[in-house]
């Protein structure tokens, strides 16, 4: 399959796919409540957060159908609150009053972040409650992964904090799935380095950072559990003239010290975009999520397709993809953006 853009609905154009002809899914699905997009029915402007989550369950369940047994599903959901007084209001990202907020689109008339099954400025709490009926449905929650922003966009609040974050939700098709651990290891702090260069664990001095700690300084443990290291000779050490190594020893695992499991909270700079989508993840956020779910020459699948960022990352990463888009002026985007890194665009409907 080449890669390419179908311009259409997404809940009627998944089931025409092939089933089990995707290794991965990386989304961010329209957020409830706060964009007109311009198309009847769309997904986003249901009129309880229960309607969206319903339409959100049908959608992924045509996902889970065209993934792969051991194909995995990384979504990114951002939250609201309920509006107070029928007020639209800001979620994720834009303020009241702001300038972005004044450029972006708006909201159908009766429609808004508002619900009476919430009292006003209730956290709605959308992420999870997808995320829940996901589970139900037969998905395997398998993570929470927190998206840092250092650089939110300011909010008109005095009685909270200003949001952020988001959440990106690693679900799986099946119990065993495809997961490149290695493919996305980050550094380990330059301390846990020069501890991990000791020979062996016993013999680390360890770090007193843990206050309250009981039972001894913290000590640096990669993820062979710095196993007690084998003597030179036993790994092919050169000896000296008497067939001595002089005590020396050799590490067990030869990226001992460097590299660690890739932690749960994911710091990623917001970018914008200078085309007219609004909505748009940085591809920095969604690069571990292809790396780590495929690949090179699998297919990934973005149902959302927006500006194309997921086909974007996935062929300079070696990928295929194929984004479903229900608007085709922002089809027309992705090719702008594809032909920026000189990657073939073939839409079709």
């Amino acid at each position: 399959m080449s890669s390419r853009v179908i311009i259409g609905d997404c809940r009627a154009v998944l089931p025409t796919l092939e089933a089990g002809s995707v290794q991965t899914c990386v989304t961010s699905p329209p957020y409830w409540g706060l964009r007109d997009y311009g198309h009847a029915g769309q997904i986003g402007l249901e009129p309880t957060p229960a309607e969206y989550v319903a339409e959100m369950v049908a959608v992924f369940r045509e996902v889970r159908r065209v993934l792969r047994d051991d194909g995995t599903l990384w979504l990114n959901l951002g939250d609201s609150y309920n509006a107070y007084n029928g007020n639209a209001g800001p979620s994720s990202g834009f303020s009241a009053g702001s300038a972005a907020d004044t450029q972006r689109p708006k909201l159908a008339s009766g429609h808004g972040l508002r619900t009476n099954s919430l009292k006003p400025k209730d956290l709605v709490g959308i992420p999870w409650r997808v995320a829940f009926a996901l589970q139900a449905d037969g998905w395997y929650l398998r993570q929470d992964i927190i998206w840092s922003k250092p650089n939110p966009m300011p909010e008109s609040v005095r009685d909270r904090c200003t949001k952020a974050h988001e959440y990106l939700f690693l679900l799986a098709k099946s119990e065993r799935y495809y997961f490149d651990q290695d493919a996305i290891l980050e550094p380990v702090a330059a301390a846990s380095v020069a501890r991990l260069a000791q020979p062996t664990l016993s013999e680390q001095e360890g770090s007193d950072r843990v206050p309250g700690k009981t039972n001894g300084n913290m000590k640096a443990v990669s993820r062979s559990g710095n196993k007690e290291r084998k003597p030179a000779s036993a790994r092919g050490v050169p000896v000296d003239t008497n067939g001595e190594t002089n005590g020396a020893v050799a590490g067990s695992v030869p990226w001992e010290g460097s590299e660690r499991n890739k932690r749960s909270v994911w710091t990623v700079t917001t970018q914008p975009f200078k085309g007219a989508h609004f909505a748009t993840f940085p591809p920095a956020l969604i690069e571990p999520c292809i790396l780590a779910g495929s690949k090179p020459g699998d297919i990934v699948l973005d149902p959302f397709g927006g500006s194309g960022t997921t086909g974007q990352v996935s062929e300079a990463l070696g990928r295929k993809w194929l984004l479903i888009e229900l608007n085709g002026e922002y089809a027309n985007l992705c090719a702008d953006r594809t032909r920026q890194t000189g990657m073939e665009l073939a839409c079709g409907s």
